[in-house]
């Protein structure tokens, strides 16, 4: 058997998002927008639910709240926070390598930044599955920013309190909104097709199937 190509990696420090990119979350986050529309007899397919990923559920919501009779956008996202956090959700789980990679980082003593559409909670409790939220000086939640992903504004702010300019930094990401948000803020991309496929994380550095394959190097040729 073939040994998998190794992909070094180097910057002065790394920015993640969480779900999708650290910890597998997908298969429940769709399960709870699926029952909130269904609940409320509306329909829902893929194409919809593409239409959350990577994004703050209120803003993705605001998108379709006009379809459901009469709740507010922060009442329909209350409802779905029920149903993710409820005893019935698919339990989460660690993207492949993201464990790993990411105690290296932290013994190597590079900085990272959490950049999450998610709540802060929420983000406390995923990051439980990777080794935990000491591992990071900074994390930016949704409650963070006025505006989320695709807007740079989340990344802009992580790399402001880790003192490093966005062109010497690294994210990582998993959805386009993501890819992009990064971009936008001058960061150097790692995406994962753990919810998208590579076809629509063109606009990142290096796409990937999971973060397995990635080595932390001194200087960027590898050594």
């Amino acid at each position: 058997m073939t040994a998998p190509e190794l992909h070094h990696i180097q910057a002065k420090a790394a920015l993640f998002d969480l779900d999708g990119t650290l910890v597998a979350t997908e298969h429940r986050s769709r399960a709870a927008w699926t029952r909130l529309f269904t609940n409320h007899g509306l329909p829902c397919d893929d194409a919809l639910l593409a239409t959350f990923v990577g994004r703050r559920g209120q803003e993705a919501l605001a998108d379709h709240v006009h379809r459901f009779d009469g709740p507010t956008v922060d009442e329909l996202f209350e409802e779905a926070c029920g149903y993710l956090m409820g005893p019935d959700s698919p339990p989460p789980f660690a993207v492949p390598g993201a464990a790993e990679l990411l105690a290296d980082l932290h013994a190597r003593g590079v900085p990272l930044a959490v950049v999450t559409s998610g709540l802060r909670a929420h983000a406390t409790e995923l990051l439980a599955h990777v080794g935990g939220a000491g591992l990071f000086q900074v994390i930016v939640t949704a409650e963070d920013v006025s505006v989320g992903k695709p807007d740079p504004q989340g990344y802009l702010a992580a790399c402001r309190a880790l003192g490093v300019h966005p062109a010497d930094g690294l994210a990582f990401e998993d959805a386009p909104a993501g890819v992009r948000a990064a971009t936008a803020a001058g960061l150097r991309c790692v995406a994962l097709t753990t919810t998208h496929a590579e076809a629509d994380l063109a606009h990142a550095e290096v796409v990937l199937p999971d973060l397995t394959t990635l080595r932390w190097s001194q200087s960027l040729d590898g050594r």
